[in-house]
């Protein structure tokens, strides 16, 4: 089926909240969604004829389909969409590269630690060339009820995207507005997508400002607990990444505009931003255990990659570069090295030019003919 048809078929890699979220979008919208658990685990009870029911800013109920493998899910999908955190991208995009072919497409809803670059190099040794869309964070903030439930807080309304390689920018903006509609916005390139997702940094403050509610397994506002200090900290985290995204040549969203924009808030100070979504509703539930996606992904995934980026362009992160540090102590692990995806693409050996030429080429430079 050619992209772009009326009804397409897109196989979901994950099977958590932005998974069923995404999923119940794409069916309600009337396409089809199938779902990957890589476990196994997390779709039983859909693949057993439970429906899909979403609630909230998404209400219905809905049967999409279950994939058995990486194999299953390429096989029968027009588009593959990557919804898992990024501790699980290395492995996923290791057992879908042998299976995707032209004339498909890949989105990575959302993108983190430069995971596109790292697929479209496994597809060039192919001798494939896939439009890979990267997104800088996800459709929709969701929880799960349970197996077969997903609470959707909201449906964001703007969407920074970017595709390798960049001569199928059009074609990848094309693919996200029909399937999910009028919400994005291109921006210049892979590098403005790395420093679009504003999740690592506000997780780091929220999670290092709260990790005792984390660790009793407290049920507590998030929203309501980001009071003035606390944002006041985000406010600085934002800056260092907006001071690297200067030094490229780079517009990204502030943080700011990601609070307005995803929650629909006026604009103040994030604690006050934050204490209006509390309000609203909106202002969400923080996590209940330290062995959260907080720390987990977003310090080897996210602030990690933020503070590479900081040193390759002179402009040092140093609260980000203490945020992995801190959180590395607290949970007595090295969440630097756990970053196995840019380790494995030989990250720390690119110079600025090679990573500048591998996010409009898509493919890492020892690949391309550009010296390693």
């Amino acid at each position: 089926m050619a992209l772009f048809d009326s009804k397409m078929t897109v196989g979901i890699a994950g099977a958590g909240s932005v998974a069923f979220a995404t999923a119940a979008w794409l069916e309600q919208a009337g396409h089809h969604a199938i779902l990957w658990s890589p476990s196994g685990k997390r779709t039983r009870r859909l693949a057993a004829g439970e429906p899909l029911v979403a609630r909230n800013a998404i209400e219905g109920s809905f049967r999409p389909g279950t994939a058995a493998d990486a194999a299953d899910l390429a096989a029968r999908a027009d588009v593959v969409l990557i919804a898992l955190p990024g501790y699980g991208h290395k492995a996923v995009l290791d057992a879908l590269a042998p299976h995707l072919r032209n004339g498909q497409a890949v989105i990575f809803s959302s993108h983190a630690s430069f995971g596109a670059l790292y697929l479209g190099t496994k597809l060039a040794a192919r001798g494939i060339t896939l439009p890979i869309v990267a997104w800088g964070t996800t459709l929709a903030t969701a929880r799960q009820a349970d197996l077969t439930t997903v609470n959707v807080n909201t449906v964001r309304s703007k969407i920074d995207l970017a595709t390798i390689p960049e001569d199928r920018a059009e074609e990848g903006l094309r693919l996200c507005q029909a399937l999910f509609g009028d919400r994005f916005v291109a921006r210049e390139g892979l590098l403005s997508i790395a420093l679009s997702n504003l999740n690592p940094q506000n997780h780091m403050g929220i999670a290092l400002c709260n990790m005792t509610r984390m660790e009793h397994g407290e049920t507590w506002g998030q929203g309501a607990n980001i009071t003035p200090n606390v944002g006041r900290l985000l406010e600085r985290l934002d800056e260092e990444r907006l001071a690297i995204a200067e030094a490229l040549g780079l517009q990204v969203r502030t943080i700011f505009d990601h609070f307005h924009l995803s929650y629909h808030v006026p604009r103040a100070s994030i604690s006050e931003m934050n204490q209006e979504m509390h309000r609203q509703g909106v202002g969400g539930t923080g996590p209940a255990t330290a062995d959260s996606r907080y720390a987990t992904e977003d310090v080897p995934y996210g602030l990690h990659v933020t503070a590479v980026l900081g040193d390759l362009v002179g402009r040092p992160a140093v609260l980000h570069r203490a945020g992995v540090q801190i959180f590395s102590a607290m949970y007595g692990r090295d969440f630097a090295a756990e970053n196995t995806l840019l380790t494995d693409m030989g990250f720390d050996r690119l110079d600025l030019d090679q990573v500048k030429r591998a996010c409009r080429t898509g493919i890492l430079p020892a690949h391309d003919g550009a010296p390693a």
